[in-house]
């Protein structure tokens, strides 16, 4: 009997403990133009299902690229499970000139983004996972490990942000309409130097999604990317999300320890300044006024 407990525990214990990384070793590709590599990986994917919704090619990053495409059936269940979930929309994968190809593991990425609602969305997120697995390749995971049980409620460190940290709120308007238009209306123009990579718009339920590229040459992402790792190029680029009538982007202490969940506190501090310039880039973008 005191047998039988003791596995019963170890089982109960290593389910709770299991953990997961961020990407996903793809298959390569043979060394060539990074133009023609993006094309041949959206290829791939539009094959199999996807929809093909932006290419991000970060400025002072020549060799590192990603894609972003979206499933009918992961939109579906975001669609079900409504705000901030949204920001789950874009499926990214990453791709370099050496012919290097990764993508985001669904499992890491959803658990993180749908929190308390992933069970509603897991169904389609194993399928995005084996069809990304079937189309690209499933090699070795990469990008540090995190308990998959810690995932819904992740943090770096005590005291530092979690997904729904109140600073992550950039603006307000007076409407969804309002906040989509300055949204779009300000990633046209360049606001803060800036580009719109993709937009998932989900008008019906007042929810919307962008990827932004920073480019900024002082303090857009390749800055910052460079001192920490490009090779985790299939966890960008950054999301500006809107709920309802408000605005809101991760707050980097949060996003960038999500995205490079194995990163040393000496690299973190040598980024330090960068969590307020992301949102200081974003809180114009949100049509707010950034924080002084």
């Amino acid at each position: 009997m005191k047998k039988a407990f003791l596995w019963c525990t170890l089982l109960l214990w290593a389910q709770v403990c299991q953990s997961t990384t961020p990407y996903v070793q793809a298959g390569k590709l043979p060394t060539a133009e990074l133009t023609t590599q993006l094309a041949q990986v959206e290829k791939k994917l539009q094959a199999e299902g996807f929809t093909v919704v932006g290419r991000h090619m970060p400025k002072g990053l020549p060799t590192h690229a990603s894609l972003v495409v979206t499933d009918p059936a992961m939109l579906e269940a975001i669609r079900s499970i409504g705000g901030p979930s949204i920001i789950a929309a874009g499926i990214r994968v990453g791709v370099q000139s050496d012919g290097t190809v990764s993508y985001m593991n669904p499992n890491y990425w959803f658990r993180a983004y749908l929190r308390g609602s992933f069970k509603a969305g897991e169904i389609p997120a194993k399928s995005v996972q084996a069809r990304l697995a079937r189309t690209l390749g499933e090699g070795a995971g990469f990008g540090g490990d995190v308990a998959e049980a810690d995932l819904a409620n992740y943090r770096y460190m005590f005291g530092m942000e979690r997904f729904d940290s109140p600073n992550s709120e950039l603006s307000s308007h007076a409407s969804f309409e309002e906040a989509l238009k300055t949204v779009q209306d300000n990633l046209t123009n360049g606001v803060g130097n800036t580009s719109r990579v993709y937009e998932v718009v989900m008008a019906d339920r007042k929810l919307a999604v962008f990827g932004v590229a920073m480019n900024d040459p002082g303090d857009g992402e390749s800055a910052w990317m460079n001192k920490i790792g490009a090779n985790h190029i299939a966890g960008m680029p950054y999301e500006i999300f809107i709920v309802g009538n408000k605005i809101f982007a991760l707050y980097a202490r949060y996003r960038i320890a999500l995205a490079w969940p194995a990163l040393g506190m000496g690299q973190f501090m040598g980024i330090i300044n960068t969590p307020d310039a992301i949102r200081n880039t974003l809180s114009k973008v949100a049509g707010g006024v950034p924080p002084g």
